[in-house]
C-alpha cells in the first residue's frame, strides 16, 4: 500500500534581521541611516532534514516544545508556506486547521462561509450541500448561520471550521493547538469525531501540547526537537522520551520560605536502603521522604502525596492528617509507597499540604520524576505493559456455577 504522505528532506529557512545598535527612537534611527549603518541578518533553519511517511487512515501525534517546529510543519504540509527544501508527495485532499478563522472570510456568512471552505478543500456544491445539516448540527451556529463571520467569537468560528474539516470528507486532516480554544464539552466532541474519521480510513496529523489527547486519539508520534526529528514510535514511548528531556530530579528542596506558615522544604525519593533513585525495577520497594515546616498548629490540615504518570494524571493518592505527627517546626515523614501496582512506564510525585474544600497551603506537581523497568515480570510475557495501563491489580478470582 503506498503511503498517504510521503515528506522527503523538508527544510525551511527564515531570514532574522537585527537592528544595529539594538531599539532606538524615531530620531536615533534617522541618525543612523544618515550614518549608513546596516543592520545585520542570520540564516535560521525552522526545520531541517525532516522525513517520514504517513500511512492511509493513520493518526500520527506531533509533540515537543514551543519553537521546535511542530507548527512550521504543519503550515508547509497545508501548502500555506513553501518549504526551502526537500518535497512532500501527497495522494489525498488535506484540510487543516491551524489558525482560528483560518480559510475563512470575515465578511461572508457562515452559510456562505460552508461553501466557501468546502470549495477551497475541491469540493461539488452538491457534495457540501449533502452535509450541510450535519455541520450546521454539529457546530451549534445555527441561530448566527445568516450572520457575518467578523460577528462570531473566536470559539463559534472554531465551531464551524472543525465541522466543515470533518465533515466534508478530505482523506488528510491536519490539526494544531488550535482545540485548546474550545470548551470542554466542545473538545470532547471534536475528539470523538476524529477518531470517528480515523476509522473510517482518513487520516489525522495532530499537533497538541496535551499529551492526554495525543495518547488517546494516536497511536504513533513523532518528537520534534529543534527543528528536527528526535524520535518516533509507539505514542507511549515517545510521550516519556519527550518526558524524560526535560530533567530527572529524584528529589525537591526549597530555595527560600514560603509566605505561608506551613510548607514543605524537601522531598526526597529513595530505595529501601536510602539511596536515592529514580530508576526502579517492578516491584521494588520506594521510599518518600518529606519535610514539612509548620510555625504554629493548624487543626484539620492534611498531607496528600500521589503519583501521577506521564501525562500527569494521578493514578493513586494516600493522605494523613498532619495532627497525627504534629511538632512546632520541622515535622519529617515517610511514605512507603506501593510500587508493585505500577505497570512500567514514566511516573513523577505531586504533593500538598490542605485543608480539605477548604485551603492549600502548599502543592507541588510533577517532582521527583521515575521510571519503573521491568524486571522480567508478567509484563514481558503477555501483551506489554501498554496493554495493562498504569495499574496492574492481582485480584482475588472465583467461579461460580
Amino acid at each position: 500500500m503506498k503511503s498517504i504522505l510521503e515528506i522527503q528532506n523538508i527544510g525551511k529557512k527564515y531570514r532574522i534581521q537585527h537592528l544595529a545598535g539594538g531599539y532606538l527612537s524615531l530620531r536615533e534611527r534617522m541618525v543612523s541611516a544618515l550614518k549608513f549603518q546596516r543592520n545585520e541578518a542570520e540564516d535560521f533553519w525552522a526545520l531541517k532534514n525532516v522525513s517520514f511517511e504517513v500511512q492511509p487512515g493513520e493518526s500520527i501525534g506531533i509533540i515537543g516544545r514551543n519553537g521546535a517546529g511542530k507548527s512550521t510543519l504543519l503550515k508547509i504540509l497545508s501548502k500555506i508556506t513553501p518549504p526551502t527544501t526537500g518535497r512532500i508527495i501527497s495522494r489525498g485532499r488535506i484540510a487543516s486547521l491551524l489558525e482560528v478563522g483560518t480559510g475563512f472570510h470575515p465578511e461572508l456568512t457562515g452559510r456562505e462561509n460552508i461553501f466557501f471552505n468546502g470549495s477551497l478543500l475541491g469540493m461539488k456544491r452538491r457534495a457540501i450541500e449533502a452535509k450541510f445539516d450535519e455541520i450546521v448540527d454539529f457546530s451549534g451556529v445555527e441561530k448566527f448561520l445568516d450572520t457575518p463571520l467578523k460577528h462570531y467569537s473566536s470559539g463559534m468560528q472554531l465551531r464551524l471550521a472543525f465541522a466543515v474539516a470533518a465533515f466534508l470528507e478530505p482523506e488528510i486532516l491536519i490539526i494544531d493547538e488550535v482545540l485548546a480554544v474550545g470548551d470542554t464539552e466542545f473538545q470532547k466532541k471534536c475528539l470523538g469525531k476524529m477518531e470517528n474519521v480515523s476509522k473510517s480510513g482518513r487520516t489525522i496529523l495532530f499537533v497538541s501540547h496535551q499529551l492526554g489527547v495525543v495518547s488517546q486519539l494516536c497511536r504513533r508520534a513523532i518528537l520534534v526537537k529543534e527543528g528536527e526529528i528526535a524520535d518516533m514510535g509507539d505514542t507511549l514511548d515517545i510521550i516519556n522520551k519527550y518526558n524524560a528531556s526535560f530533567h530527572q530530579s529524584t528529589g525537591f528542596v526549597r530555595g527560600h520560605q514560603k509566605r505561608t506558615d506551613i510548607f514543605f522544604q524537601s522531598i526526597q525519593l529513595a530505595d529501601r536502603s536510602g539511596t536515592s533513585r529514580y530508576n526502579f525495577l517492578h516491584h521494588e520497594e520506594m521510599i518518600l521522604d518529606l519535610s514539612v515546616f509548620s510555625e504554629k498548629y493548624h487543626s484539620m490540615v492534611f498531607v496528600s502525596v500521589a503519583i501521577q504518570n506521564s501525562l500527569g494524571r494521578k493514578v493513586f493518592t494516600t493522605e494523613r492528617p498532619l495532627e497525627q505527627f504534629y511538632r512546632p517546626g520541622e515535622i519529617k515523614l515517610r511514605v512507603e509507597l506501593p510500587m508493585q501496582f505500577l505497570a512500567p512506564g514514566s511516573y513523577s510525585v505531586y504533593a500538598a499540604i490542605h485543608v480539605p474544600r477548604t485551603n492549600t497551603f502548599d502543592e507541588l506537581d510533577r517532582i521527583c520524576d521515575f521510571t519503573i523497568s521491568d524486571g522480567g515480570s508478567e509484563f514481558a510475557k503477555y501483551e506489554g505493559a501498554w496493554f495493562y495501563g498504569d495499574v496492574f491489580a492481582d485480584c482475588k478470582w472465583e467461579s461460580h456455577y
